[in-house]
């Protein structure tokens, strides 16, 4: 098995003490649900919301995969002290060891509480693009993150991979086995999803939100034809990124993918009609949504302008 690389930042050299202390104030840890999806198939819902110092940065679904052998955990969560929730909650329910942590992109929501699973039997996985992507973002994130969560923040922070996905890796947990797949440039040009042979259960990350708006960090022409491919697989059960699991892939994409597809034809006929960057999202930040997204007033404008910045130089 592949062992973790060094080179953890200094902010996640915490002790468990520490870690201890940091779950007593993230409000949302103490009460660390997670609700069972198919068998040996857990998922902790994160709130639908941004980050703040009242939801202890618990935003993004998270949760693990039990096998005869080991557990594979899927994204680490906001913090450390959610990561920290997410590891004990493991040793309570499956007394198994963690032999994967599995990234399913770069976003700290995501990746923030990798330091709960710092064991030399962990490997850390994450598609082949992830540690640029880290390494030019990590900065920027903690100091948002420490921004927001204040003392919370100490000790959060995504970790190196240790194992890298550039096209397809099946990782075998005992009598289980786990299909992963490395996307093109979609929700971020980093997207990894998982699926479960046995129960076969999807886990999209980002690439599926429910009920939050869809945020374009990538492509977006990119990210609808990764959800065509994600629809044909017919998974039996969708864990997304944000939102309740699905059971429908066809009903879970189709509010996003008409989202995506009026963003683009809308923004082309902006282009078409040489309006301005600023001009568009003027426009078309202000048309009402297909749909009442949630944090839509939050996100739209600036998918407006990744999407125009997309379609700028389009043949």
């Amino acid at each position: 098995m592949t062992q973790p690389q060094a080179g953890w930042q200094s902010t996640l050299a915490s002790t468990v003490l520490l870690a201890g202390t940091l779950l007593t104030q993230a409000t949302a840890a103490p009460d660390f649900g997670l609700e069972k999806v198919a068998e040996g198939i857990y998922v902790h819902r994160g709130q639908q919301q941004d980050a703040t110092a009242a939801n202890g940065g618990d935003i993004a679904n998270i949760g693990y995969i039990v096998g005869d052998r080991c557990v594979a955990v899927i994204d680490s969560g906001g913090s450390l002290a959610i990561g920290t929730a997410l590891r004990d909650a493991i040793r309570r329910a499956a007394a198994k060891p963690v032999c994967y942590l599995i990234h399913t992109h770069v976003h700290p929501d995501h990746s923030f509480g990798d330091a709960a699973f710092k064991d030399p039997a962990t490997v850390f996985v994450a598609h082949g693009e992830y540690p640029a992507a880290l390494a030019a973002r990590r900065d920027g994130f903690l100091a948002k993150l420490e921004s927001t969560l204040g003392a919370a923040a100490d000790g959060s922070g995504s970790a190196s991979p240790t194992l890298l996905v550039s096209d397809r890796e099946t990782l075998d947990l005992g009598n289980r086995r786990l299909r992963l797949q490395a996307w093109p440039t979609a929700h971020t040009n980093n997207d990894l999803t998982v699926l479960d042979e046995r129960t076969q259960t999807l886990w999209t990350g980002d690439l599926l939100f429910v009920d939050r708006i869809p945020v374009v960090d990538g492509r977006a022409l990119g990210w609808l034809k990764v959800m065509a491919a994600l629809r044909a697989l017919k998974p039996a059960h969708l864990i997304p990124g944000h939102g309740p699991a699905q059971h429908d892939a066809d009903i879970a994409f189709g509010p996003q993918q008409q989202y995506l597809d009026q963003l683009v034809s809308s923004v082309r006929a902006a282009l078409k009609a040489r309006s301005t960057l600023a001009q568009t999202v003027d426009t078309l930040g202000n048309q009402p949504p297909q749909k009442a997204w949630l944090l839509f007033n939050d996100y739209h404008r600036r998918n407006v302008t990744a999407v125009y910045t997309e379609l700028e130089w389009e043949d």
